[in-house]
């Protein structure tokens, strides 16, 4: 009895060696989703699937994002053939804005204890600083307003009809009823509470992950990777509209690492970044074409614009901003070729700063150009348009001083002399030249035309000599 017992261990035990492992993909997201972001979790998720990975965690922590981004993250997570898990974690960590939509879209949401979720309201509905716009002392917390003076005549009311405001109120309400539809799109998706992730949209609530698995806005708290794997075990998904059990048992983490690709576009899609590269590549040919022939400023800035165009291609720009930017350069360049008394040049400089301001049409945090940098850039752009520019306008202008061109006009001295033709020796350098005159050595000769290698050349008059009378 003893030997079978000790056979069906070791049998056990050879078994076990014999497994395969799952292997589970875990893709870190942190700090602010963007472009790089996106194009890192979308390939990963593809990869994967070629890698025939058994499950995949996204592990959260995030302020929020670019709503393009955000959502090429979702379209990965809710077309992929493999289940997808976020969790938010570990303690401390937040899914906020765009992690939230990203946390009810995936397959199985989870959470670690001491984590939060939620205000998922558009940046661009807010008031400048993330504040929700005032609603005229609704706040019970606000100061209360003294009444008016009922005898003094109303001042004039607000223009209802005014089209400004009607536009940007359809604005508002249609981008928030897309968030609000969407939002509760993906929370239906999984079952899970639909009211409460419209209200994050709203009414931008937030909310810890002991209430949010109280309310059904996630499936479970888990306090590390293991407890993510051990309670997401034996669940039943919607995968690409069909039912499936996730199956795991003896699993292997595969901690992904960011690739040399999503660093580079991590720097180059960088708003400010991107500022930089395209200011450096516009300076750079302009310096080649009032010099061509250096090269450098010419390729590298072919390099810096194409680069800043790939990055700006994949930002939220503002084509008027871009624009403005533009004319303010166009104009500081006009002002280096005809002086205007500084008008043309003035208002080149506050185009461009109007431009650089207004070139990122968003508000999301992270994603607008710093204000030092604007005005650090500024002021050397107007520097180096009113100076270099004036002074490569200037060199243009004056006379050549160097070539065969200059030799015409000139004086020089006979080395060899005989009738007709001779050697004369011009600005340090021997030239055959041509006389109908004989020429004799030393004689002082003046150039007049140049026929390739030959000068024609006349004799220099001789000084008449008179005699005074006595």
């Amino acid at each position: 009895m003893r030997v079978l017992s000790f056979c069906a261990a070791l049998f056990l035990w050879f078994a076990s060696f014999g497994a395969v492992a799952q292997d589970v993909w875990v893709i870190g997201i942190q700090g602010g989703i963007g472009p790089a972001t996106s194009d890192y979790v979308t390939r990963e998720i593809e990869q994967a699937h070629e890698e025939q990975a058994a499950f995949i965690v996204l592990k959260v922590d995030t302020p929020g994002g670019l709503d393009t981004s955000m959502r090429d993250i979702i379209r990965a997570i809710t077309t992929s053939p493999i289940p997808v898990a976020t969790w938010v974690g570990p303690a401390g960590a937040r899914a906020a804005s765009a992690g939230t939509y990203i946390l009810l879209a995936s397959h199985v949401a989870a959470m670690a204890p001491g984590t939060n979720l939620g205000a998922a309201t558009p940046v661009s509905l807010t008031s400048p600083g993330g504040k929700e716009p005032d609603d005229s002392g609704s706040n019970p917390f606000s100061p209360k307003k003294e009444p008016q003076n009922t005898e003094q005549e109303p001042a004039p009311a607000a223009d209802e009809n005014d089209d400004k405001v009607k536009a940007k109120t359809a604005m508002e309400k249609k981008v928030i009823n897309d968030a609000r539809a969407y939002i509760r799109g993906l929370a239906k998706l999984h079952g899970r509470n639909e009211e409460w992730a419209e209200t994050a949209v709203t009414e931008a609530a937030s909310i810890d992950a002991e209430a949010a698995l109280e309310q059904n806005v996630i499936d479970f708290i888990a306090s590390d990777l293991d407890a993510l794997i051990a309670k997401s075990n034996g669940r039943t998904v919607m995968i690409n509209g069909l039912e499936s059990t996730i199956e795991l048992t003896n699993v292997a983490y595969v901690e992904r690492e960011q690739d040399w690709r999503f660093k580079l576009l991590s720097v180059i899609t960088n708003p400010n970044v991107a500022y930089i590269l395209m200011l450096i590549g516009i300076y750079g040919l302009l310096l080649e074409f009032y010099n061509p022939g250096v090269g450098l400023p010419g390729v590298l800035g072919g390099i810096c614009l194409l680069l800043a165009m790939y990055s700006l291609q994949m930002l939220p720009v503002s084509y008027a901003g871009l624009g403005l930017l533009l004319l303010g350069i166009a104009l500081m360049v006009a002002e280096a070729f005809s002086p205007s008394f500084g008008v043309l040049g003035l208002g080149g400089i506050v185009a461009f700063a109007l431009g650089s301001v207004m070139l990122m049409d968003t508000e999301t945090p992270g994603y607008q150009i710093a204000i030092p940098l604007i005005v650090g850039l500024t002021a050397v752009s107007a520097l180096f348009t009113f100076v270099i520019l004036t002074l490569l306008v200037k060199s243009r202008r004056k006379p050549v001083t160097t070539g065969v061109e200059v030799l015409i006009g000139q004086e020089a001295t006979v080395v060899t002399g005989f009738p007709g033709q001779g050697r004369v020796l011009v600005d340090g350098e021997v030239w055959q030249a041509n006389c109908v005159r004989p020429l004799k050595k030393g004689q002082k000769v003046t150039v007049t035309n140049i026929r390739g290698l030959c000068l024609d050349v006349v004799i220099d008059k001789e000084p008449t000599i008179s005699l005074d009378k006595e």
